[in-house]
């Protein structure tokens, strides 16, 4: 089905034809159409034009207003103040645009008209390391954001350039050489366990590496070992990757993301284009030599001393930096890919690098017109205490840990709800409601802020919380039901209340919202549409009876309003990642 134009698309051109009809010296004229608390919408083009036309703006917003007849789009027109026109429109035209989104799969949400291809980087955790609450956002924001552009009809290729590499590794692989039952497994493999090997045989590894000097010889004639591609040693670093996989995987399955393992492409995976990166980046003249490195230099980039401070490919041992990792990357994003869109969910504290590494690659372009990158920057996840999340000893919070809290604190407030729900469904239901809490909370957030995590409220059944759009969803799904026989229908003659206006009205919005959700990478302004529908719904609901309405049609008609929420809620909470029971 094609998409539905918006009412305030409808508006926008009637206004506009009507301004072109009543003031033909002024062309095609934007009417300036916006939500307002006076009329359904405000349309402030008029005052512009008075003053292109060095006319009086009442008296040709009164032009206007004479050529825009009220029909059953509009049911009245105004001049207001210097020349604003306050537009209110029918409660049929509401119902009937409603009533086509309702036809919809898609709810009436267009497609975008000319999709590209978007590869997004995030979720990208550290081989053999274990993954903490800096881990959650870049997960988070990144799953959402995928799933909003693919629904808008982007192509999007997932990119997880996970930590695979480096120096860390020939202590590791010795060690395992030395201690080769260390990451055997008692049982089946499980993620808790795997990490847990990992763990031990890290902090194990690196105790021998600081105390004696003769295994720190072994695990660096290791690393020359592992970088000239020994068989023996790679054999033993892909152990590595793949019990730490094992890891990564139960926990994205946890927060109800799916990784797919094509789709983890980790710094190892451009070993092979280094060499030829670098060629290209000092024969073109963009990278130069300095001190014996491979530098980029940028003017507006400076340490404290006022010296350049460079962009450095490789090191002056002939080692590369992860500069030269990251434009292969780009390379390979988008020679092999045909990215037009190359989007990075990253910590803002990364942001100097990638504002090095995106202008090196626009200097040789490998960026260019066609094809930008974009860094996604987010900020850091705070305790109560408005400092960095820490346990009590100081230590860095296991991501684990957090999740299993929220998921304990959520079963608790479900259990304490419950009426007709198994212990296994409280059980799915806590899981589906605390890790909706955890990623609501942080896509809620506009990703460039830091925010503190605090489950009390994030579990919260009041406020601007996931518990309180997911309780709003059960409640309509609990009405549904009880509705038995009847069913929802749209009746567009009959008259709306004030709170049915305003909920189908917010209604209608999702289309646009989702549009300029996708177009600037913002889920927390679709998390704000959803918190103002459960909002309007809450309202509906306290005024509006809805089985007890006073005749059959309006019985109906309130039951459609009903049902649309709840797809709009059921679809806009699948955008984020976040799970809407039907019983709570």
């Amino acid at each position: 089905m094609a998409s539905v134009p918006s009412l305030a698309a409808s508006v926008h051109q009637r206004v506009a034809d009507a301004l072109s009809a009543a003031l033909p010296e002024a062309g095609s004229a934007d009417p300036l159409l916006r939500r307002s608390d006076r009329a359904d919408f405000q349309a402030n083009g008029v005052l512009g034009l008075a003053k292109k036309l060095k006319g009086n703006p009442r008296e040709l917003a009164t032009k206007v207003v004479e050529a825009l007849p009220a029909d059953d789009l509009v049911s009245s027109i105004e001049v207001s103040g210097p020349g604003f026109l306050n537009i209110t429109i029918t409660d049929e035209a509401i119902v009937r645009t409603l009533a086509a989104r309702a036809e919809d799969d898609r709810l009436g949400v267009p497609r975008a008209e000319n999709p590209g291809t978007t590869v997004i980087d995030y979720a990208q955790p550290n081989v053999a390391k274990e993954m903490h609450v800096g881990h959650l956002r870049s997960a988070v924001i990144g799953d959402s954001v995928v799933r909003i552009l693919e629904f808008a009809g982007e192509k999007v290729v997932r990119r997880h350039h996970i930590g695979d590499w480096g120096t860390q590794f020939g202590m590791l692989i010795q060690y395992l050489i030395e201690h080769p039952h260390e990451l055997d497994h008692k049982d089946q493999s499980s993620g808790e366990e795997a990490m847990s090997n990992l763990n031990r045989l890290y902090k194990a590894a690196r105790a021998l590496f600081d105390a004696d000097a003769e295994f720190k010889d072994r695990a660096r004639r290791r690393v020359v070992d592992l970088q000239a591609g020994d068989e023996q040693t790679l054999a033993l670093w892909q152990r590595f990757v793949d019990e730490s996989k094992i890891y990564f995987y139960s926990v994205f399955d946890k927060l109800d993301m799916e990784i797919r393992d094509p789709d983890v492409v980790g710094e190892s995976g451009y070993n092979d284009m280094l060499v030829e990166t670098c060629r290209l980046l000092e024969e073109s003249g963009v990278a130069v030599r300095s001190e014996g490195a491979l530098c980029v230099f940028f003017d507006d980039v400076k340490g404290p001393d006022g010296k350049p401070v460079p962009l450095i490919v490789q090191k002056s041992d002939g080692g590369f930096g992860y500069a030269a990792t990251d434009l292969s990357a780009i390379r390979d994003r988008v020679r092999n890919l045909g990215a037009d869109t190359l989007l990075y969910v990253v910590d803002a504290r990364q942001s100097l690098h990638f504002k090095m590494v995106f202008e090196t690659a626009r200097r040789i372009g490998w960026l260019n017109e066609r094809t930008h990158a974009v860094q996604l920057a987010f900020g850091t996840v705070l305790g109560k205490d408005g400092k960095p999340f820490k346990t009590r000893e100081g230590e860095t919070v296991r991501l684990v840990d957090l999740l299993d809290e929220a998921i304990e604190r959520a079963s608790a407030v479900v259990r304490e709800k419950a009426q007709d729900l198994t212990d296994e469904e409280i059980a799915e239901r806590g899981a589906q409601v605390g890790i909706g809490a955890v990623k609501y909370a942080d896509l809620s957030t506009s990703a460039s802020r830091d925010y503190k995590f605090d489950l009390d409220q994030m579990v919260s059944l009041n406020g601007d919380t996931s518990v309180y759009l997911q309780y709003a969803y059960a409640r309509i799904q609990s009405i549904l039901r009880k509705a038995g026989e009847v069913r929802p229908a749209a009746h567009p003659k009959l008259p709306l209340a004030p709170a049915e206006r305003a909920l189908g009205l917010h209604l209608d919005q999702f289309g646009e919202t989702l549009t300029e959700v996708a177009a600037a990478y913002e889920p927390h302004k679709l998390a704000a549409y959803l918190y103002q529908l459960a909002s309007h719904y809450t309202t509906f609901y306290d005024q509006c009876p809805v089985l007890k309405a006073e005749t059959p049609e309006q019985v109906e008609n309130r039951l459609f309003l009903c049902d649309v929420t709840a797809r709009t809620l059921h679809q806009g909470m699948a955008l984020l990642g976040i799970r809407t029971p039907e019983r709570l």
